[in-house]
């Protein structure tokens, strides 16, 4: 078997025979001096004597067990069983319940049997490790109840046969290591399964695969890292345009293990797959502006003739094929490759046409398919623009509307005199100032603010001269001596003038 890549053998931190035995009697050690210098013994009735406890963490491995103690503390959350005898997993082949486990590793044990349920007593493990052992097939709903596994490893073993539902409850599963197997084919159930796994981040399968499932490895590999490295693959046409897509993509474990797959030495120039399918069209980014409710045809650019097989279209939903036949689906594909999309919802975003070309992709040679984005960018350009102007419109009228349709506005500017200036211009109503101004034989009366620093101080005597200068107006212009002392006893500082 070929080298794992390093993503493969990336597991949990699983404790070695002699490092696991180590780390936790220096644990214990510390935990014995602190125990001593405090004045307590040790509470050592809680820990097996095959075993290491060191806080949550448990360490039983290389003790040629065949069978657990029964007295395994039940708050743990790590616990190492490996380098062991373990044959079997029944059914309550582990004492208790462990609610708080996360991690389990059995790997180097000879288990060749997990009956089903045989993990129901830990339903919060994360981590499972079962590498070298021997197990020969995976049974059903032996990982009944955890719902909460994210990696499962099972490399090393000698697995032929999984059944479909042997994974039926792990939706939340993201690594499964699977190589160093004997399977002859990908277990398909495993990702048509309810509840099964939707959500995988990785999978090894370097085993004795001769062919693979192309349209269901390219609806995986958006999210998932396929490893296929190894295996004794048939180089046949369907397999040939998943190299070159994922080529093309610059796809990780491709990349990193491209000696590995045989099938690229011979899929350029001469294949058969496509000699009379390339075109010297040149494979340039295209783009596709489609209305709401139009169908599109969209040809599968670089190829040739009027029956090319295979063709697969990966889109934005879906990876579809010629023979994919979906009532209910808004994708077909023509025998010539030609991609046709009728109307539906979420149908926009980059579309890729997979198929035996026989020299490496253009990465320009993409197509992006937009629905109505065209029409929708220009009204939304639209709109805004007008938005803004029609509020820079308001805006103005609102200021013009301030400036001249005030009550009170300030005169005499151009004798020097303004709003906040020195002067403060007492304003009323024109036609009262008018018949005041005959009444008073066009005299006009103005008070000036002391022009002292402590103006703002005096502003309440300011608004009484106001009052009593309408007094002023509207009574006689008799009354003036005698409201000016009146005003002249509130602000004594103040000055009074009568201009003519």
């Amino acid at each position: 078997m070929s080298a794992r890549p390093e993503g493969t053998t990336r597991m949990p931190p699983t404790v070695s025979r002699v490092s696991c035995r180590t780390e936790v009697a220096v644990a214990v050690a510390v935990a014995l001096l602190l125990s001593l210098c405090l004045g307590s013994g040790p509470a050592v009735a809680t820990c097996p004597l095959p075993c290491l406890c060191a806080s949550d963490i448990i360490c039983c491995s290389g003790g040629n067990l065949s069978t657990l103690p029964f007295d395994l503390p039940g708050y743990a959350t790590w616990l190492d069983l490996s380098h062991n005898a373990l044959a079997v997993l029944h059914v309550g082949w582990i004492s208790g319940s462990f609610e708080r486990l996360v991690t389990l590793v059995l790997n180097r044990n000879t288990v060749g049997l997990i009956e089903a349920e045989a993990f129901a007593t830990m339903p919060r493990l994360v981590h499972l490790d079962l590498s070298s052992n021997r197990l020969k097939e995976l049974n059903s709903s032996i990982f009944a109840g955890l719902t909460e596994l994210k990696e499962l490893l099972l490399f090393g073993n000698q697995i032929s046969r999984v059944d479909p539902s042997a994974l039926s409850d792990l939706r939340g599963l993201q690594r499964f290591y699977l190589s160093g197997n004997r399977l002859t084919e990908v277990p398909l159930g495993l990702f048509s399964q309810t509840g099964g796994p939707r959500n995988l981040t990785l999978l090894d399968l370097c085993n004795w695969l001769a062919a693979v499932p192309v349209q269901t490895l390219l609806s995986l590999t958006p999210h998932c890292r396929v490893y296929l490295q190894g295996n004794p693959l048939v180089c046949d046409c369907p397999l040939l345009a998943l190299l070159e897509y994922w080529l093309w993509k610059q796809y990780d474990p491709l990349v990193d293990f491209r000696g590995h797959y045989t099938c690229l030495d011979l899929s350029w120039p001469n294949s058969e797959c496509n000699q009379s399918v390339v075109s010297d069209v040149p494979l340039e980014a295209t783009s596709y502006h489609v209305d709401p409710g139009k169908w599109l045809q969209v040809p599968c650019v670089g190829t040739q003739g009027p029956n090319i097989t295979p063709v697969f279209w990966v889109t934005p939903t879906a990876v579809v094929n010629s023979s994919t036949i979906d009532p209910n689906s808004n994708l077909t594909v023509f025998p010539n490759g030609t991609l046709e999309i009728q109307p539906g919802e979420e149908d926009s975003g980059p579309y890729a046409c997979v198929t035996p070309r026989g020299r490496p992709y253009n990465p320009g040679g993409s197509v992006e398919v937009n629905r109505g984005s065209a029409h929708r960018g220009s009204s939304e350009h639209f709109n805004t623009a007008f938005t803004t102007l029609a509020s820079c419109v308001v805006s103005i009228i609102l200021v013009l509307l301030y400036l001249y349709l005030t009550p009170c506005r300030c005169r005499d500017r151009q004798e020097g005199r303004g709003c906040g200036g020195r002067a403060l211009i007492l304003c009323s109503d024109p036609r009262e100032v008018e018949v005041g101004q005959r009444r008073s034989n066009g005299k006009r009366v103005a008070f000036l603010e002391p022009q002292t620093e402590d103006a703002v101080s005096k502003s309440p005597a300011l608004y009484s001269v106001h009052v009593a200068t309408e007094g002023i107006l509207k009574n006689n212009f008799t009354n003036v001596k005698t409201k000016q002392d009146r005003v002249l006893s509130l602000q004594s500082k103040s000055s009074f003038s009568v201009a003519t």
